[in-house]
């Protein structure tokens, strides 16, 4: 019996290498024919992920944006194949994912905060750009019937910046995924920006104000609860830029959750925020994964992480797949509690 047709839209994270299990949770979702993707909202790698499969699927429907995002990610271990941050020779034999003894890691890391790579000559150097140039037809993604929204922090007002499928191009997507540790702010416009996880990780609210989905799936990178308390400093600050980038995204759901309590039940006060319901794929994988492995993009481990995400999206699907245009599976009142 064929499913009741669903409208949905998508709030995807970003994290680095850790986006290959956004990749497997699309790859998953692409399969049920009777969810209409609408709109996707993304920052960094979530971002990338997002334009690739909407100009994918504008050309070739479901089954080309999973042939374009396997392509994609692809290219990104192809392009990593000389990086210098690979994984030490203990770590391959003991079969951890981190980057912690990597030589290439630990000089960049050290590097990072001390010098600015504005002071380094070969720092403007993306090597995204050109995997992004193969991956993405942006004259495809222009004209796209779904809807695309990519986040970058204006670095002089701190304010984020949308970028649409008329706008978005490779400079849009690079700036989004802007570490300025790493990289020198992204110039557009005449404007600085930085990674969008500063002032959205995604950002939620034109999915909320510009579509008409009432089903919003995220897919989350970065964990909201851990168990343990950071004790080394890499942990300390990996938890730091956790909190950072999770921290504008949760205030969004806040919102929608007090909006959810002050508004007129029936829908007369014209809040379409009380309308919305608000889903999220769990992701666990990530609890036993460190930052540097966001610097990780073996073959092998974006494949493992592709698979976790496909496993997240079934257990979804099969918890919570009678759920969508039903009612929310997220319980985001408990985000206002101890406020």
């Amino acid at each position: 019996m064929a499913r009741k047709r669903v409208l949905i839209d998508l709030a995807l994270q970003g994290g680095g290498a850790h986006g290959a299990f956004t990749w497997g949770v699309l790859d998953r979702l692409l399969q049920e024919d009777w969810l209409h993707i609408e709109g996707v909202s993304g920052t960094s790698a979530g971002a990338m992920n997002a334009a690739v499969m909407v100009s994918g699927h504008a050309l070739g429907g479901a089954a080309g944006a999973r042939a374009a995002l396997e392509t994609f990610w692809r290219n990104v271990s192809r392009a990593a194949t000389f990086s210098p941050f690979q994984r030490g020779f203990l770590d391959i034999i003991m079969g951890r994912w981190t980057l912690d003894n990597s030589p290439g890691f630990l000089a960049m890391d050290a590097l990072s905060r001390m010098v600015s790579p504005y002071d380094i000559p070969f720092a403007g150097a993306n090597p995204l750009q050109e995997v992004l140039q193969a991956s993405v037809d942006f004259a495809a993604l222009r004209r796209a019937p779904i809807r695309i929204f990519v986040t970058a922090t204006n670095v002089r007002t701190g304010r984020p910046r949308i970028f649409r499928n008329e706008d978005t191009s490779i400079t849009a997507l690079l700036a989004s995924a802007c570490l300025p540790q790493i990289f020198p702010a992204v110039e557009i416009d005449g404007e600085a920006y930085w990674d969008g996880g500063f002032a959205g990780n995604p950002t939620m609210f034109p999915l909320i104000s510009e579509l008409k989905s009432d089903d919003t799936i995220l897919i989350p990178i970065n964990p909201i609860v851990r168990k343990h308390i950071p004790r080394t400093a890499r942990d300390i600050l990996d938890r730091v830029n956790e909190i950072s980038f999770n921290t504008a995204t949760l205030k969004e759901l806040k919102m929608l959750a007090l909006l959810r309590r002050v508004a007129d039940p029936h829908g007369g006060d014209g809040l379409r925020w009380a309308e919305m319901r608000i889903h999220m794929v769990r992701n666990d994988v990530m609890l036993d994964l460190g930052y540097s492995s966001k610097l990780n993009a073996e073959w092998a481990f974006l494949t493992m992480l592709r698979d976790a995400g496909q496993a997240a999206a079934e257990a979804f699907l099969t918890a919570h797949g009678d759920d969508l245009g039903q009612r929310s599976s997220l319980d985001i009142d408990a985000l206002l509690e101890g406020m």
